[in-house]
């Protein structure tokens, strides 16, 4: 006999923690290859993960609502003999392939497992206290030289008083500086130069809210609550600037209409506008690599893929981003194929981690909800989002050799946010204009 480690994969480059959520099996379960054996949720997602072998469950090593690293061990599976060689052997096979060459995706999951080991070490740091902390958490204060008696007296926002992430940042960005004996005290403060850096106001807190004799009380979803922080430090962290832009999409309508039903029975497929701006927002991102990118602190990081994520509502009223991959290189039927099939499984919650990992640049529609335009919230660690207003149709102005004149015409509005920090008012308009023009040049007589 021998034992398995079932360790938290990894799920996206910018996902190093999952909350874990449920166990579907209980120890002295036994478990099939590929069967799930518990559940977890990131900010993004709620997974399944499954047993990479069979056996039987004989080690829980994390409890419900637990946040774990990627890479550390969450259950122990044991597997009988031939098996278990079976296993070992892939796994030393896996090493020395991996000493030949490390892909990025092994490196990422190497770095992991030394942070979980870290964290291991980080605990033990901390065991004169009685609360629980994320191993998160814990390192987060090793680094910063927080010490038990400050991390005990941080008031945490998590469930039932946790300190969360956002918490303990909050701390060591208004922290005072430590004395030598040990005690907190204020850290000096200069005289103020012109060189001096502003000081940051302190945002006011939100006064309690009581709730009256009749009203419903109705406590968030997890993932409500984790939206609403993905949110709040978006906001917290980017200038949010708006452009907007009216287009005339009179002959994409009426070319949608022309081929709609043709297409569908070629294809298999509807044909719906949506992949048609996927389509345009694709070529401006190629146009204006600038509008592709992550800031990091003092760098800019330019994306090689442009990966286009496209909101989509949940079941539950929740939304959720899947992203369509290498945007710039699939035709229209192949983004309808993607975009109708992201769509699809996103409302029967069959997304899958990686489908919502990647992104680079993120499109919402607020026109199927029949808002005219809106001013949506940056998808950190991105620097734009695009909004799409509905269609309508309005009375315009038409222009022709002959004069002006009164005219019925399709019409939509644009609405582009972007982060003023690294995207100026010239390059977030350009930007828009050009997705404008590619849709108002639309050819009617195109092919499908």
């Amino acid at each position: 006999m021998s034992k398995f480690e079932l360790k938290l994969p990894q799920m996206g480059e910018s996902v190093a923690e999952a909350t874990l959520t449920t166990w579907l099996k209980q120890v002295g379960d036994t478990i099939e290859m590929d069967e799930a054996v518990f559940e977890i949720a990131t900010d993004k997602v709620d997974s399944e993960v499954p047993s990479e072998v069979e056996g039987v469950l004989v080690e829980m090593l994390f409890n419900v609502d637990d946040i774990v690293q990627v890479g550390q061990t969450v259950a122990i599976i044991e597997v009988s003999g031939e098996a278990g060689t079976t296993v070992a052997a892939d796994a030393n096979a896996a090493k020395a392939e991996d000493k030949v060459e490390a892909t990025p995706e092994v490196a990422a999951i190497e770095n992991s497992i030394a942070v979980a080991k870290e964290t291991v070490a980080v605990s033990q740091d901390f065991s004169d206290t009685e609360k629980f902390y994320s191993p998160l958490v814990k390192n987060i204060a090793k680094e910063e030289g927080i010490s038990v008696a400050e991390l005990d007296a941080i008031v945490g926002t998590g469930k039932e008083g946790r300190v969360t992430k956002t918490d303990i940042l909050d701390y060591v960005e208004n922290r005072t500086a430590p004395s030598n004996n040990g005690s907190v005290v204020a850290a000096p403060k200069s005289a103020p130069t012109p060189q001096s850096a502003p000081v940051k106001a302190q945002a006011p807190k939100a006064a309690p809210v009581v709730a009256s004799a009749g009203d419903d009380v109705v406590p968030l979803s997890r993932m409500g609550k984790l939206i609403a922080q993905h949110m709040t430090a978006s906001i917290a962290t980017s200038a949010h600037v708006q452009s907007f832009i009216e287009v005339d999409v009179t002959n994409l309508v009426n070319w949608r209409n022309k081929n709609k039903n043709s297409f569908q029975q070629r294809e298999g497929e509807k044909l719906t506008f949506t992949p048609i701006f996927m389509e345009a927002v694709a070529f401006a991102l190629k146009k204006f690599p600038l509008i592709n990118i992550s800031f990091d602190g003092d760098s800019v990081i330019k994306k090689k893929n442009i990966n286009i994520g496209m909101a989509a509502a949940l079941p539950d009223g929740n939304l959720i981003v899947p992203v369509i991959k290498n945007a710039d290189q699939l035709n229209l039927v192949g983004m309808a194929k993607v975009v109708n099939d992201l769509a699809n499984r996103s409302r029967n919650n069959a997304l899958k981690p990686d489908d919502i990992q990647g992104g680079t640049y993120t499109v919402t529609n607020v026109g199927t909800f029949g808002s005219v335009f809106g001013t949506p919230i940056i998808n950190q660690p991105q620097v734009a989002i695009l909004a799409l207003g509905a269609i309508r149709k309005v009375p315009s102005v038409i222009e022709t050799p002959e004069g002006d004149f009164i005219g019925i015409r399709s019409k939509m509005f644009l609405s582009h946010s972007y982060d003023h920090r690294v995207v100026n008012g010239a390059l977030g308009g350009m930007f828009i204009k050009t997705v404008a023009d590619y849709l108002e040049a639309w050819d009617v007589n195109r092919e499908v």
